[in-house]
């Protein structure tokens, strides 16, 4: 009887990004809120849309959308704290998105910033995503990242010290946010809670279907579950439950989409 035979890979560099930036954002002190949003009416209207144009639209554009239409409402949540002690508040809303890919035949998710959110259409939102996932020259990394990937983990890792010494710097490399695609590949209902270092990251799990009540009666409905994960250095809870609210109002009632 033969014995099994173990395999041994390499550990692929780009995951070493991966490993440093969970490990710095273990020394944030964050809270976590978990939500659930009626996104019965909003992937209705997505379905709607291609049967009609035969367009399709991606619901992580919509919820990049949503996203920096609240943030323009409470700009207080997109900023950071620096080494001095200052609050620094952007008025541009950059959202770092994870980005399923096929590369060598592997899909994988790579990090993408959409620049200026709050300030573009939901399909120049769109566009770009779809952009990204099938243009291999729009997701190629810069070749200092290539190199950085080589250096001892302590020195890597320093990076990630960014968005407290220099925000603006954070910002134009990582962007002022993120939205973490953890349920986006997967089905059902379920939260997703990790660390982060962003101000604000919101962690997609899964649309799950329960009974809902709508104008007075109980109907099957499809939610969202959703963390969204705040630093509290930044953000105190009465503001961060408010700008919850406002990106709730958002989703449930998508006037964003025809």
């Amino acid at each position: 009887m033969s014995e099994p035979r173990d395999t041994i890979e390499p550990f692929p560099r780009q995951r070493r990004g991966t490993v440093d930036a969970m490990r710095m954002a273990g020394r944030r002190s964050v809270i976590h809120g978990l939500v659930e949003f009626d996104v019965t009416e909003a992937r209705q209207r997505i379905h709607d849309r291609k049967e009609r144009t035969g367009l399709e639209l991606s619901f992580t554009a919509f919820l990049v959308f949503c996203l920096a239409r609240a943030l323009e409402d409470h700009h207080h949540i997109n900023a950071y704290r620096d080494w001095r002690g200052r609050i620094i508040q952007f008025d541009d809303v950059d959202v770092m998105v994870i980005i399923e890919v096929e590369i060598n035949g592997n899909r994988i998710g790579i990090p993408h910033v959409i620049r200026t959110a709050n300030r573009r259409s939901l399909q120049s939102i769109h566009d770009e995503i779809r952009t990204v996932q099938t243009d291999p020259g729009e997701r190629q990394q810069p070749g200092f990242a290539s190199l950085a990937f080589r250096l001892p983990g302590p020195i890597r890792r320093l990076f990630f010290r960014l968005p407290q010494w220099f925000p603006r710097r954070w910002k134009r490399i990582a962007g002022t946010v993120a939205v973490s695609s953890v349920g986006m590949f997967g089905t059902e209902s379920g939260w997703g809670i990790t660390p982060t270092n962003y101000t604000l990251q919101l962690t997609v799990g899964g649309v799950g279907q329960k009974p809902g009540v709508v104008d007075g009666d109980i109907k099957p409905r499809e939610y969202l579950s959703l963390t969204a994960t705040f630093d509290h250095d930044v953000v105190d809870g009465a503001p961060a439950t408010r700008f919850v609210q406002r990106l709730k109002e958002l989703i449930e009632e998508p006037a964003a989409l025809p």
